[in-house]
C-alpha cells in the first residue's frame, strides 16, 4: 500500500466530524464546508511524509480550529447575509416539531455560552474528544477543558430548568 493512499484513506475517514465541528462552530453549511476544505488544504501541504503525525485526528481539529479562530470570528462584524437557498420556497416536511424544539433550544443554549465553554462542548459532546485530546486542539491545560465543560454544562442545565431559553434575536447569529 502506497503511502499516499493510507493518508488519504486516514484524512477522508475524519472529514464528516471535522463538517459536523465546523457547521456547529459556525452555523452555516456552505461556510463551514469551505472551513473544512481550507483546513484539509493547509494540513495536507505541512505534512511531511519522513515526520508523521501521531495522532492525525487532533491535528486534523486543531488545523480547523485554528484556522475558524483566524478568519470566522473577525467576520462576525459584517452585516448579515441571506443564503439564496434560504428565500426559496421548500416543500414542507414531516411532522417532528418535538425533537426540533429540542434541537432549538439546545443550539439556542449553545450559542448562548462564551466561545471557550462552546468550543469545549462542541469537541467533547459531539465528537467525542478525550479531555487530553480537546487541551491539544484548543492549546490549554487539561485543568481548564474540565472547569469550562463544568461551566457550560451547569449553564446550559440552569437554561433548560428554567425553561429560560433566549428568543433568537438574543442569540448570537452566525456569520
Amino acid at each position: 500500500m502506497e503511502p499516499e493512499d493510507a493518508l488519504e484513506r486516514a484524512l477522508v475517514s475524519h472529514v464528516a466530524g471535522l463538517r459536523r465541528y465546523a457547521r456547529a462552530l459556525i452555523g452555516n453549511a456552505n461556510d463551514a464546508e469551505d472551513l473544512v476544505q481550507e483546513s484539509l488544504a493547509r494540513a495536507l501541504g505541512r505534512l511531511k511524509p519522513w515526520r508523521p503525525v501521531r495522532d492525525l485526528r487532533a491535528y486534523l481539529f486543531t488545523v480547523l480550529h485554528n484556522l475558524y479562530v483566524d478568519q470566522y470570528r473577525s467576520k462576525r462584524a459584517a452585516p448579515p447575509t441571506v443564503d439564496i437557498d434560504n428565500v426559496l420556497h421548500h416543500p414542507s416536511a414531516p411532522a417532528d416539531q418535538d425533537r426540533r424544539l429540542e434541537l432549538r433550544d439546545l443550539a439556542r443554549g449553545l450559542a448562548c455560552l462564551p466561545d471557550e465553554q462552546r468550543e469545549v462542548v462542541l469537541l467533547v459532546g459531539l465528537e467525542g474528544l478525550s479531555y487530553a485530546e480537546v487541551a491539544g486542539v484548543l492549546d490549554i491545560p487539561i485543568g481548564t477543558v474540565m472547569s469550562r465543560l463544568s461551566r457550560a454544562r451547569s449553564h446550559l442545565r440552569e437554561l433548560v430548568e428554567a425553561r429560560r431559553m433566549p428568543a433568537p434575536a438574543a442569540v448570537r447569529k452566525p456569520s
